[in-house]
């Protein structure tokens, strides 16, 4: 087997492609394979040495998505995620995994096995709390975004990256799953927890101004070559330890709106909030609410520090212009707050924060209070300017059910 001709791998074949083609094992070392995925889109295979304590990760994109055929995907997105996560390391050392190697034929990236990690969403519907997670995010988050923009970078240089990460197959995934089919479901694919199908039909599909208000947001995902964003920024999405938050799975990266990584951020940290709060857990509803302020204010701080000190653009400099900027990048992170907090209740691809939840009642409540402060989030984008005032609208929405 030479690995010269694409095909999706089994778990023997994934050890043997880590002995025969890559230099990291010894060649008389035994491996031992595991195939961990459990995301939508590719296959994970753990390959450890039996003999020595190394051990790696081959991550391989398939043509069609696991989640289902109807997503035909290009390979080229395993490409993308390997460069990406090399040019994030030179922006955000130490909040990514290393990369090793990427095969255009088998399609697949070699990385780092962030085994002693877990997965943020796993250990959040466990109720477990990350004291430095609010710092290690808002730093990633500033240093891909703002020093991808036109503020930080030459010009020319930015539109070359603009061109060399064009990704339209994960994009129209997200064009069609983020801001269509959660507010029409006009391909039928939409999967709606069933005590809440009416009330759906009723607060979601049937709210005009919410879809003409998502109408313009779409075109703006389109249109907005803003900043190199990671593109599906969630908790399962993010490994994590006490002392170590490392950012995987770049392969929806694009060049779009500052404001998708952020709101991404903050709308998964809301269904981790509404999942502690069905659960009763105040320790964790204190840390969580206190993250999402936290996530808010430190980007903002650290932004306009790193703007101060790096900004490159002349007019950038104008007076007003940098608060100005940044009140359209959180008008930005509300909006798609709100439109990540409506399509994982309302479309195809659920969050465990709420599908755990085993109380009926309880999940019917979770769900509805994500929507409508999504909603709010959506509709009332222009108005939230601090933390406190993401968090309000949680509150409130709480408050009302």
């Amino acid at each position: 087997m030479n690995f010269d001709k694409y095909f999706t791998m089994s778990e023997a074949d994934a050890a043997l492609y880590a002995k025969t083609k890559l230099d990291f094992f010894g060649k008389d070392e035994e491996l031992v394979c595991k195939e961990i995925g459990d995301g939508n889109l590719n296959y994970i295979f753990k390959i450890d040495s039996l003999s020595t304590s190394k051990s790696l990760i081959i991550k391989q994109s398939g043509p069609v998505a696991r989640i289902s055929d109807e997503f035909k995907l290009s390979a080229d997105r395993n490409r993308i995620e390997y460069e990406i996560l090399k040019y994030q390391s030179t922006l955000a050392p130490g909040l990514v995994p290393e990369v090793y190697s990427y095969d255009p034929i088998m399609n697949c990236t070699s990385m780092e096995d962030l085994s002693d990690h877990v997965i943020m969403r796993t250990e959040m519907i466990n109720h477990k709390q990350f004291k430095k997670f609010a710092d290690d995010i808002t730093t990633f988050m500033v240093n891909t975004l703002l020093l991808t923009s036109d503020v930080c970078m030459e010009h020319k240089a930015k539109k070359e990256l603009v061109k060399n990460f064009i990704n339209p197959e994960l994009c129209e995934i997200s064009e069609d799953l983020v801001y269509t089919e959660p507010f029409s479901d006009i391909n039928n694919r939409n999967d709606i927890f069933a005590p809440n199908v009416e009330w759906v039909k009723e607060n979601i599909y049937s709210d005009e101004a919410l879809k003409l208000e998502t109408a313009k947001l779409k075109f703006d995902f389109m249109n907005n070559a803003q900043a190199l964003v990671h593109g599906d920024l969630h908790t399962g999405s993010i490994f994590i330890k006490e002392d170590s938050t490392k950012v995987i799975d770049p392969e929806f990266a694009f060049y779009g709106p500052m404001g998708y990584d952020i709101g991404n951020v903050i709308a998964n940290l809301m269904f981790a909030l509404a999942n502690a709060q069905a659960y009763e857990k105040a320790e964790q509803i204190k840390w969580l609410e206190d993250t999402i302020v936290e996530v808010i204010d430190l980007f903002k701080e650290k932004f306009s520090k790193a703007w101060d000190e790096k900004a490159s653009e002349y007019t950038a400099k104008y007076k007003g212009f940098k608060e100005y900027y940044l009140d359209t990048v959180l008008r930005d992170t509300a909006a798609v707050a709100g439109l990540e907090g409506i399509r994982r209740i309302v479309g195809i691809a659920h969050v465990k924060d709420i599908t755990s939840i085993q109380d009926g009642e309880k999940r019917t409540k979770a769900e509805r209070l994500c929507m409508l402060a999504s909603k709010s989030f959506i509709m009332n984008r222009e108005e939230l300017k601090t933390g406190k005032d993401f968090l309000e609208v949680i509150k409130q929405t709480t408050v009302k059910l």
